[in-house]
């Protein structure tokens, strides 16, 4: 059986449901199913049993043989907590079992980091193990990611295969509960239906114009899709990069979603608010050479058609995947 944490989240139930087209359902699903904003996600799926994020340690523990494979997305990834204890709970010390536990019982395992951790991109954007010590970011949240990488790499013993995926800006279906922490595709697309026009931050940069501030946007499709990838092929251990490995404007998205709306661009650009100007990134993409170096040569979706797909077969009506 596979073990998905964060399995009634966003990146997570997307997982799920690629396991079950896949015609994979001997499942189980960790998460904190409380939250009832996110039963959508999880009430259609195909699983053997749920477990509550807090009873998983014990669950495992009495399971442990039967487990294959854990793919653990479950992270507390609001940016704008500033509270230290979560983050080292939930995104620290929660992922520092599962890794114990499947370096124990010699269960391979998949972790989610992120791109927060490189802060500004003072190193840039490479995902060699050896700059990761070195790394800023921003906010508890990033830290919290990094420092689990961190950890990762000094330990001695390590799980048969793992691999932990450094995600960029992940956009998609099933993270309609994310409200102000959903992807600019999202509320540009309310936005725009809502108001008719997209309002975009200007530039305080001279070296970009307004709206050209640029992101590695990907579609949590490609996530789903490199994740099984290397559940498939647990060959080359290692932190990854998870981008396209193309930086695309703000502007571009914002006429690709108008575009896939059908409407005419009405694009306003506001002042970017002083309170996160100074740490504002003009710049994001990753260096993908280390993932095609480990195999996986398939395309990721270009932005336009990934909104596309998003907005037409997703947002309109507010489907889950």
């Amino acid at each position: 059986m596979i073990v998905i944490t964060g399995a009634a989240g966003f990146i997570g139930s997307v997982m799920v449901k690629k396991l079950n087209l896949l015609g994979i359902d001997d499942l189980i699903l960790v998460d904190d199913f409380t939250k009832l904003e996110k039963k959508t996600n999880w009430k259609t799926k195909k699983y053997n049993l749920k477990v509550e994020r807090k009873q998983f340690e014990n669950w495992a523990k009495q399971n442990a043989q039967k487990v294959e494979f854990i793919i653990h997305i479950g992270a507390r990834t609001d940016t704008s907590e500033f509270n230290k204890m979560i983050f080292d709970e939930l995104n620290v010390n929660f992922s520092k079992m599962i890794w114990n536990f499947c370096t124990e019982y010699q269960i391979p395992m998949i972790y989610a980091s992120s791109a927060a951790t490189y802060g500004m991109g003072e190193f840039g954007f490479n995902d060699d193990h050896s700059i990761i010590p070195q790394l800023k970011p921003l906010n508890p949240y990033g830290e919290s990611k990094n420092n689990f990488d961190i950890w990762v790499l000094s330990q001695a013993n390590c799980p048969p295969f793992w691999a932990g995926f450094k995600f960029f800006n992940v956009y998609g279906p099933n993270e309609y509960h994310k409200n102000r922490m959903a992807s600019v595709i999202f509320h540009a697309e309310r936005q725009i239906r809502e108001n008719g026009n997209l309002k975009l931050f200007k530039s305080h940069h001279p070296d970009y114009e307004d709206g050209k501030q640029l992101r590695d946007f990907i579609y949590v499709m490609d996530i789903a899709e490199v994740i099984f990838w290397f559940v498939e092929n647990q060959q080359h251990s290692g932190i990854y990069n998870l981008g396209t490995g193309t930086a695309r404007t703000f502007l571009d998205l914002g006429l690709s979603t108008f575009k896939a709306l059908n409407l005419t661009p009405k694009i306003e650009f506001v002042e970017t608010p002083i309170d996160i100007r100074n740490k504002y990134q003009y710049f994001t993409e990753a260096n993908m050479t280390k993932l095609r170096s480990a195999g996986y040569l398939e395309d990721f979706y270009p932005l336009e058609e990934g909104i596309e797909h998003y907005v037409k077969n997703f947002l309109k009506e507010k489907i889950i995947y």
